[in-house]
């Protein structure tokens, strides 16, 4: 078993020779004695080409197990014991001999020691005067001794000594290298504990505030409620009056069947005379020439208003003041707020006249009629109101505007108003008839102001696209546009004079233009904050800035001027004083017409301050 004949394959001469040295060697180990095994010799030659039919033995899970491990004495002790024969036990290894360390001589021992040194030079010199004393026999047996153990033993300490200082220098190196990463692991358990902690009051302050509005909803729950029962009672009585017109309606187109019947019984000698139909109103005219300005020779001293303070404070609106007016002749100021309402109110004492609502979403301007009869209103609704005062009502609603408007103003005469919209137009109307008589297209960005020139036809306009424009109302032609704002132009205002218009934007900057030249006269900055809205006093000397800081910027603009042309002292200065009042940001001022003794202020705070 084990051995296998498989299928004939060709041999080169030096594997045939092998083959057969092998068959002899074990017929001649396994030939004789009793119990002798014989094993076949087969000679195959290379040209051989018998027709034996090779076939498989199969072998054994031992022998498999074996295989490539067996040397040749194993395979015969393999075989013997197959076939129940003797085997003798194999003879033991040989035994290994003794090493026996000699000890090192004290030529060996210095020698080694320089070599390990790297001292090659003092050891080519230590050899020749060694061996020459050697061959003199000046050496004496006690001196080529061998090293005494004591040095051996220091010697193998001091290898030791530095393999483990080695050893210390590079656990000193994982040690730092372990420190630096701990440090770094104790930053991050810092960050993250930090960022836990302030995860944590970010947590307790957003269930702080959602227990706030909770119960601030809670507190809306009965007005809700009751909104709710009115709503439900109002839809009832809009069904009962639907129901009653349509009932109405049938009576009277009963009522009205029954006419046409009588009226075509009737003779034609009882036919009512016929009526001449009443002449249309006619809308108003732009006068043709402009009027002789009265202020243009007017001297008056402008007022200290380095003095100024807040006399007066009204909170009378739940939302901010977005524009304030002052009545032509009656000490009585007006105020449109973002709660959809416009309210006048004496000056200084502060009482309630009177109020409106008809806007559907905030005010946005509010100017009086040239006579005081009346109130423009400019809303986020795209309408501009006209409110008539001895009706208390509203008298026309102007609605040609796409978009929100910004702002209006009256014409000298009291019969025309002109608007400035978010819709890049502004549009002039005729307050008679309540129509559009103009359009005015130009701006490419929202037109945030409008204003008239005093006692003429022209009107200015400042807007998002960073320029300030006049217009001919009888034109409505664009005569001049003034550049150089780097910003949206948020206010325009002409001096009372008709010669000078001061503009500001969003920067804080406020340039004044003179319309006789068609340049720029000089600059003035209220900044950094945006310039929501600017104002001239009586005089035309004074240029009140309302600014975004809650404060008002007040400013000299002939000093001003003075300064750009040179012609000013060096310690002259236009800034004469902010005055401070506001919690939030200032979006209208104006000054008192008449007297110009004070000076009255809306801001976003819901507040409506006068400064005297």
């Amino acid at each position: 078993g084990g051995l296998s004949q498989g299928p004939k394959m060709a041999q080169s001469p030096e594997a045939a020779a092998a083959t057969r040295q092998f068959g002899d060697s074990v017929g001649g180990e396994l030939s004789g004695g009793d119990d002798t095994f014989y094993l076949e010799q087969v000679t195959l030659d290379d040209d051989d080409d018998d027709a034996y039919q090779y076939e498989t033995v199969e072998l054994d899970d031992d022998d498999v197990a074996g295989e490539g491990e067996e040397d040749l004495d194993q395979a015969l002790r393999t075989l013997k014991l197959k076939k129940g024969m003797a085997v003798e036990d194999p003879p033991p290894p040989p035994e290994r001999p003794e090493v026996h360390l000699r000890a090192e001589v004290v030529d060996d021992f210095v020698r080694n020691f320089l070599r390990k040194m790297g001292l090659h030079g003092t050891l080519d010199m230590f050899q020749r005067e060694w061996y020459t004393l050697q061959q003199e026999g000046k050496l004496e047996d006690e001196d080529i001794g061998t090293v005494p153990d004591v040095y051996l033993r220091n010697q193998h300490l001091r290898d030791e000594v530095k393999a483990m200082k080695e050893k210390m220098e590079k656990m000193e190196q994982i040690a730092q290298r372990a420190r630096s990463t701990w440090d770094k692991f104790r930053k991050e358990r810092d960050f993250h504990k930090m960022h836990h902690k302030r995860v944590v009051q970010e947590k307790n302050k957003l269930i702080t505030d959602l227990k706030r509005l909770k119960k601030h909803y809670e507190d809306y729950e009965p007005t809700l409620a009751a909104m709710r029962k009115k709503y439900e009672a109002a839809m009832k009585e809009k069904m009962m009056m639907k129901l009653e017109r349509d009932r109405l309606k049938g009576k009277v187109a009963a009522l009205e069947h029954q006419v046409q019947q009588l009226e075509a019984i009737r003779p034609a000698s009882e036919a009512e005379p016929t009526r001449t139909p009443k002449p249309r109103a006619q809308g108003a005219t732009l006068p043709k020439q402009p009027r002789p300005n009265p202020n243009i020779g007017l001297k008056e001293e402008p007022r200290m208003v380095e003095t100024f303070h807040p006399q007066t404070t009204n909170k009378g609106h739940d939302a901010g003041v977005a524009a304030v007016a002052h009545h032509p002749t009656k000490p009585i100021i007006a105020t449109a707020s973002d709660d959809c309402t416009w309210k006048l109110w004496t000056v200084p004492g502060g009482d309630l006249v009177m109020s409106g609502d008809g806007h559907t979403d905030w005010l946005s301007s509010v100017e009086f009629h040239p006579h005081g009869s009346h109130l423009a209103t400019g809303s986020g609704d795209a309408t501009v109101k006209l409110w008539d005062f001895r009706t208390a009502s509203c008298s026309a609603t102007l609605a040609d505007h796409t978009q929100a408007v910004w702002d209006v103003a009256w014409h000298d005469l009291g019969d025309f108003v002109v608007s400035a919209s978010m819709d890049h137009t502004a549009k002039l109307w005729d307050a008679v008839v309540g129509k559009c008589r103009a359009t005015f297209r130009g701006h490419v960005d929202s037109i945030n102001s409008v204003c008239f020139q005093p006692f003429s036809e022209n009107i200015c306009t400042g807007s998002g696209d960073k320029t300030v424009s006049l217009w001919d109302c009888r034109t409505a032609l664009c005569i001049q546009t003034f550049y150089g704002h780097m910003n949206a132009c948020s206010s325009v205002a002409f001096s009372s004079r008709g010669d000078r218009v001061a503009s500001t934007d969003a920067d804080g900057v406020v340039k004044l233009w003179d319309v006789r030249k068609v340049s720029e006269l000089c600059q003035v900055y209220a900044g950094p904050h945006p310039a929501n809205s600017c104002a001239f006093d009586r005089t035309g000397s004074l240029l009140a800035v309302a600014s975004d800081d809650g404060t008002i910027k007040v400013f000299n603009v002939d000093t001003a001027a003075s300064i750009a042309l040179g012609e000013a002292d060096e310690t002259a200065e236009a800034h004469m004083n902010d005055l401070r009042g506001h919690e939030e940001p200032v979006q209208s001022i104006c000054f008192e017409p008449v007297s110009n003794r004070y000076l009255v202020s809306g801001s976003s705070d819901a507040t409506v301050k006068v400064w005297t």
